[in-house]
This record gives C-alpha cells, structure tokens and sequence, in this order.
C-alpha cells in the first residue's frame, strides 16, 4: 500500500501538471498521511536541511562556470581548436562536435549548457558545409550528454550528497566511460555520415593549429587546474567549482576581455537561477527521501528484486532497464532524487560498488536525456537548430543506439569502470 501510496501522489501530481518540485512535496505529504505521522514542523525541517549542504555549494558555481564560458568566448575558442584539429576529415564537423563536447564536458558538467552552446556555434556551420541537420543535431544532443559523466558534473555531485559517495571517487571513475561515449558517438558518426555529400573544411597549416591552441589556452586550463588540484589534494570537489567560476571569470574579463562588467548582471542572474531550480528539486526530495526510509521502501523493493540479489550483473541490467524506464518520462534530476534512496540500500545489499553503481545510474540518466518524449537536451538543440523535434529525434537515434550499447556493455563487463578506477587512484 506504502508503493501504491508514493507512486499514485507522484505521477498523479505531475499528470495534472505540477512542477515536480511541488510533486515531492505533495508526495511527501501523502506519506505522512499514509504513515500517520502527519507534522507540518518536520516538513519545513527536512525541507531547510535539504539545501543546507556544504557540497552543494558546489551547485551555483559550476553553473556559474557555465553561464561564463558560453558569454565570456571559451567555449567558441574551443571549438576553433577542435575545428584546426579534425575539421578536415570527411564529415569533419561531426568529429569536431564530438571532440568539442569531451572538453566542453571537463568545464562546465551541465548536459543542456553545453549542448546550447555548441548548437549555436555549429549548427550554422554544418547547415552551411551541406550536412543533414537533423542528424547534426543529434550528434551535438548526443555529445551534450558527455558532460555529466566527466569531472565536474553537477549530477555526480547531486548523487554523491544524496548517497554519501565520495564526489572524487565519482569524478575520477566517470573519465573512462566519458570517453568510451565519444568513441561510441565516433564509429555510430562513420557509420552514418561516411556516404554524405559534404564538403569538408580545408586542412589548417601548422602554425593555424598553434594559433588555434595558443588562443584557447587559458580555456584549456580549467580541467587541469581542478582535476589537478583535486587529485592533489589541494581543495576538495566544492571548492574546486569556486576555484573554476573565479578562474573563468578572470579569463573572461581580463584576458579575452569579451565578457563585459556590464554583462555580469546577466550571467549571475541566468546561473542563479538554474541554481534555484536545481537546489529546491533536492530541498523537496529531502522531504520524501526522509519518508521513503521511515517507510521503508528500500526494503519493499529489495523483496521484490530478492530473486535477483545473487546475481551482481542481472540485478544491474534488471536496476538499469528500470532507469531507463523512468527517465523517458522524467529530467535527470529529478530521476536521481527520486531513485536514489530507493535504489541504494539494495545495491549495498547485493555488493554492488556505490562507486560503479553510480557511475552507471548517472550514465543511464544522461541517456534519459535524449530518450522521448521528454528528452530535454533534444528539447534544447531543436529550438537551437530551429527544426522540429521528430527531425531532431530522427537524426539522434543512431547515436542513442550507440551509447545504449556501451550501457550494456558496462553492464556485462563492470571492470571496464572499476579496473581504471583502481589505476587512476
């Protein structure tokens, strides 16, 4: 009765079209009615402590760190070094996009800033050079989900506050299955775009690449300067978004001086309130993660997944199939709030790595991104691109196909997660 409770005030909230901020609450409030445990102080209690986390601080400035690449020119300088570099190849656009968003993905850890701004860059060139816009728009969508899995990503950091993972475990087993997604999105881009009557760019002389890197340098430095103080030691995850939102502001403002006094206003107004949305999401889920452990829902779940629980892999593919259920129909965080004190408590059951398992908990998210019908970041590069969503849907499944498969395939073999995990700590 407790499931049929939670579920039912759930989706019945959002079915009438409530944000699902307020859905939690709502389902929050519909367990302390079904537990009998009905207290308007506890709600406002849990709704305070939920936001009121020091690794959440690292929410706003990595949003902050986004919202500056995109105004002050760091992210267009990256796309010129990715351009100097593969531009040339038949189908060379393409290939650009999927190396622009493995460094796009180190900077900024947002799957929808990075997908905007790449779009806005590229899209004008592919359209131009003759390449299928939709299916364009699908790689980029497909690219723009590479940022959750790499350092800095803020659902790394929203999973390891509400599991108690640590966010640099997290980081660091995220890089290898970041670049096994840019490899997928490689051989799906040969397969499909190798017969397509595009021009490619000329080929950049040597000094033009030089030109390209030494422009982007300072760019270029911001996953050095945090993955390298990380791993040293020198700040912790949270400090290292205030240390990246500082250092692209000073690069924006002072260096490539294209991000202007007068336009601070309207980046820290556009990052706070992302921040905002985000931050009241995981208020309100605290609410009802506080619930789910009071009525002990893990528990319920783990008996009806009990004939699975000898088997690490089949309960991982049986755990991931759910996930990819859910997020057809919800965003990646509100995915994360909801499962994951669910989810949990069985995994620890079976044995399963909290590191590995989130890893593949957060990749199966990302894919929810560009999955329909929701599928925000497909959302996102439509209106960029301005075309229609089933053209952009169209174009991106031979490359939801392919980060489908490297689901499977880390599912079947989790070494390949945990094994350079092992090497890199």
């Amino acid at each position: 009765m407790t499931i049929a409770v939670f579920l039912g005030s759930l989706l019945g909230a959002m079915a009438l079209g409530m944000p699902i901020a307020f859905a939690l609450l709502v389902c929050g409030l519909a367990l302390m009615w079904q537990l009998d445990n009905f207290d308007t102080q506890i709600l406002a209690q849990n709704l305070f402590s939920g936001a009121d986390s020091f690794p959440l601080l690292a929410v706003p400035f990595f949003m902050l760190t986004g919202e500056v690449m995109t105004s002050g020119g760091l992210s267009r300088r990256i796309v010129a070094i990715a351009v100097a570099l593969c531009g040339h190849y038949r189908g060379g656009l393409g290939y650009v996009a999927i190396a622009a968003s493995i460094l796009m993905a180190s900077m900024s850890g947002s799957a929808v800033a990075d997908t905007a701004a790449l779009g806005a860059i590229l899209i004008p060139m592919m359209r131009g050079a003759n390449y299928d816009v939709g299916r364009a728009s699908g790689l980029i969508a497909a690219g723009g989900i590479i940022a959750p899995m790499m350092p800095l990503s803020i659902p790394f950091i929203v999973f390891g506050v509400i599991s108690g993972v640590s966010i640099g475990k997290l980081f660091t087993a995220g890089i290898v299955p970041g670049f096994l997604m840019a490899l997928a999105l490689v051989a799906a881009w040969w397969l499909v775009a190798r017969k397509d009557d595009v021009k490619p760019l000329p080929r950049q002389p040597a000094n033009a690449v030089g030109k390209a890197v030494i422009d982007g340098f300072w760019a270029l430095m911001i996953p050095v300067i945090v993955l390298g103080g990380i791993k040293a030691g020198v700040f912790t995850p949270t400090e290292a978004a205030v240390v990246a939102a500082t250092y692209s502001l000073l690069v924006s403002l002072f260096i490539y001086r294209e991000l202007k006094f007068s336009m601070l206003y309207r980046v820290f107004l556009a990052a706070g309130k992302t921040t905002a949305i985000v931050m009241f999401l995981v208020a309100a889920a605290t609410i009802s993660a506080w619930l789910i452990a009071v009525a002990d829902l893990p528990g319920m779940v783990a008996e009806l997944l009990a004939p699975f629980i000898d088997n690490k892999i089949l309960l991982m593919f049986i755990i991931m199939l759910i996930v990819i259920a859910v997020g057809t129909a919800l965003d990646i965080m509100p995915t994360i709030l909801i499962l994951t004190p669910v989810l949990m408590p069985v995994v620890k059951q079976a044995g399963i790595d909290p590191v590995y398992f989130g890893v593949m908990f957060i990749l199966n998210n990302a894919i929810g991104l560009i999955t329909p019908p929701v599928g925000t970041v497909l959302n996102v590069i439509a209106g960029v691109a301005k075309i229609s969503l089933d053209d952009t849907i169209k174009g991106s499944l031979p490359f939801l196909i392919a980060h489908l498969f490297l689901l499977l395939l880390l599912t079947l073999f989790p070494a390949l997660v945990l094994a350079p995990l092992r090497f890199m700590q």
